[in-house]
């Protein structure tokens, strides 16, 4: 397995990051940049030159990754070759939220094939339940394979997220890569380091992954008083003050991060579910335990991938760490090159949600706001 890079920048054009000669043989391209960027189809058609013989596939983001850089308004351009292991890619156009949990079973239905080891995600980032995408994949691979990936970004705009598919990005999609072969090993961990505070507060009134009522109380008036001076930079400002789920087992819980509010019904809508009768509690940023949580995602993949050295490693970390860390950003990325070692290329984006198990070895896998999520590729 080998991989290389490139950057689009507006200013210079592409510049070449590394170089390992892949032009006509890599069969899988990753482009994670600016949205309009990746609207132009010339910028495509440039990349699809430079590759002819691969898939080129992508999204929007909140900021693109490269090595240990975070980039906005550049194209990254990470282009893989792999000696013993070959890859598909499925492709759903989504119409609704109401829809998350079919594309997710149909996605998964198209790749579960014979000497499937691992499906990578790259979804639409607003109309999108992620936690019933998830659902779905989860019922049609029976937590047989393990799954990774996030939704797309749009910085902090909320404005519109793009996927790429050998062509200039197109929204409502949901995009899946299907990896194949028993000589690819696959690493994973995901991780957030917010504290939570205050009381536990009762979900009363939701539906699938818009939050109605707390404790009985609008959900977004309470929301508005916590945020104080912050609320009127809904809903950009919620990245700052996401909700902790508390899962069933009473021990672990998911984050939860709101995308889009209804001043007209005081209702609020998340990137995953938000069950009724389970409870949530506030949080607030850390900035040092965000850079542990990078640390401990980046320790949990290495131990998925046996301790050993990756090839490539895909970092899907959440806008509002960004917004939290803003110019010590950077900090997370180089926190996970000391613990993967400086050989493998790193690429990725931040993003609206994170997929990916819980933990090392478990194949079943949930959506995440507020994570580091890592996924290292190593071919033997």
């Amino acid at each position: 397995m080998k991989t290389e890079q490139r950057i689009y920048h507006k200013a210079n054009g592409w510049v070449i990051k590394t170089d390992k000669k892949l032009a006509d043989i890599a069969q899988l391209v990753f482009l994670f940049g600016n949205r309009e960027l990746l609207k132009i189809q010339s910028l495509i058609d440039k990349v699809r030159a430079e590759y002819p013989n691969a898939q080129l596939v992508g999204c929007s983001t909140s900021g693109e990754i490269c090595q240990e850089e975070v980039f906005t308004s550049n194209i990254v351009c990470t282009a893989v070759w792999f000696e013993k292991t070959s890859v598909e890619i499925a492709v759903e156009h989504i119409e609704s939220m109401d829809d998350s949990f079919a594309i997710g079973e149909k996605l998964a239905g198209k790749l579960d094939k014979k000497n499937l080891v691992h499906m990578m995600i790259l979804s639409e980032g607003l109309n999108i339940n992620g936690s019933e995408l998830t659902k779905g994949i989860n019922n049609k691979l029976n937590d047989r394979i393990p799954v990774t990936g996030g939704l797309a970004g749009d910085q902090a705009s909320f404005t519109e997220t793009v996927i790429v598919y050998n062509k200039a990005a197109e929204k409502n999609l949901v995009l899946a890569i299907g990896f194949y072969g028993e000589n690819l090993q696959i690493g994973y961990g995901s991780m957030g380091g917010w504290d939570s505070f205050g009381v536990d507060r009762m979900i009363t009134k939701s539906t699938g992954n818009v939050l109605y009522e707390l404790d009985g109380h609008p959900a977004l008036e309470l929301y508005k008083k916590y945020l104080g001076e912050h609320a009127s930079n809904l809903p950009a400002s919620a990245l700052l003050f996401p909700l902790s789920l508390l899962l069933k087992d009473g021990e672990t819980s998911l984050v939860r991060t709101v995308l889009s509010v209804n001043e007209a019904d005081g209702s609020m809508v998340f990137a995953g579910d938000l069950p009724q009768g389970e409870y949530v509690r506030l949080m607030r940023a850390n900035h040092d335990k965000l850079i542990d949580g990078a640390s401990g995602a980046a320790s949990m993949s290495n131990i998925s991938l046996g301790n050993t050295s990756p090839d490539l490693a895909i970092l899907i970390s959440c806008v509002g760490r960004k917004l939290v860390l803003k110019q010590r950003v950077e900090e997370e990325l180089e926190i996970v090159r000391e613990i993967i070692g400086s050989s493998p290329e790193i690429t990725g984006f931040y993003s609206y949600g994170e997929i990916c198990p819980m933990k090392p070895f478990d194949n079943h896998c949930e959506l995440h706001n507020q994570t580091m999520t890592i996924t290292l590729f190593r071919e033997v």
